[in-house]
């Protein structure tokens, strides 16, 4: 007797698309908070939308001004981005490695208690900017550094520091590099402090014979994985800075455009101005920038084939 095939029932389908099942939640997040918007930021780009009326399609004249008539964004914003960038992101890459690998060096109790005050800079960076930093450097005698500066008698009258396009920039990196101790740098310690021991032994064996070489011959080759974690995170958040200029300043755009960057400028053309169609531009070129800096780090530090 030929037996007829069974029935699927709800618990079969479960079990054979379980994957999916688990994932559901996930995919769904992922979609409504990035893939959505994402989507939604590249149909805008090609509309003169107000925010209040869509307007009509009018394909690539939002990014054809953003490199032909918005001369703000190619005379400041973008060179202010890209110099920011290539010290920030590698700058504060190389200090959290450095730094992970210092500490590595010392006794559990020590590595812990300072890993955890190099770390707390990057959990209230936001505090510390409006609070710390602007009281530092703010531009009359009741600023801690122009008060330290004229009672040296380096300085005669109080420099606006956070107000010139001289100095905002530079004080910017600053800051930023003093709170680049981030999850990417935890990432690195425990990388480092999971290296197999033995590897250094038979590294000696093999002929290294200092730090310098350890470094590049068994350390990093064996943190490969943490060290593209903290590329990747220092890549996002040196292009998604957006209040370190503004709350130094006080004003968006910052003065002479001196600390505004790439979202800066976003939120002055979409949220203050209300040009939601070319915001969305340039968004989307900010997406393309993110996506090819870490390209770059994935090259760099991925697995190979």
């Amino acid at each position: 007797m030929r037996l007829k095939p069974r029935a699927k029932t709800a618990g079969n389908f479960i079990n054979t698309y379980s994957h999916w099942v688990m994932l559901l939640a996930y995919l769904m997040l992922f979609f409504a908070f990035i893939l959505l918007p994402i989507i939604l930021a590249a149909a805008l780009s090609f509309t003169n939308f107000n925010s209040v009326e869509i307007g009509g399609f009018q394909g690539l004249q939002n990014y054809i001004r953003a490199f032909t008539q918005d001369t703000v964004f190619m005379q400041k914003i973008l060179p202010n981005t890209i110099l920011y960038a290539l010290i920030v992101g590698p700058g504060g890459y190389l200090l959290s490695f450095v730094v992970a690998w210092i500490l590595s060096q010392l006794t559990k109790t020590a590595r812990t208690i300072l890993a955890v005050i190099l770390y707390i800079p990057s959990l209230i960076s936001g505090v510390a900017v409006s609070t710390i930093w602007a009281a530092t450097f703010a531009g009359d005698r009741t600023g801690y550094l122009n008060n330290i500066l004229i009672q040296m008698g380096i300085i005669n009258e109080p420099v606006a520091w956070l107000q010139s396009s001289d100095y905002l920039m530079p004080i910017m990196i600053f800051v930023a590099l003093w709170s680049s101790m981030g999850i990417g740098f935890l990432s690195m310690l425990s990388g480092i402090l999971n290296v197999d021991r033995e590897q250094y032994e038979a590294g000696i064996i093999d002929g290294i014979s200092n730090r310098v070489q350890e470094v590049i011959y068994i350390t990093i080759p064996n943190t490969k994985s943490q060290m593209l974690f903290g590329a990747v995170m220092a890549v996002v958040n040196t292009f998604n800075t957006t209040g370190l200029g503004v709350a130094l300043s006080g004003s968006n755009p910052t003065p002479q455009y001196a600390g505004s960057l790439i979202v800066n400028h976003i939120d002055d053309i979409g949220f203050i101005r209300y040009e939601m169609g070319y915001a969305a531009a340039l968004s989307v070129l900010l997406l393309v920038i993110v996506w090819i800096f870490n390209k770059l780090a994935y090259k760099l530090f991925g697995a190979s084939d």
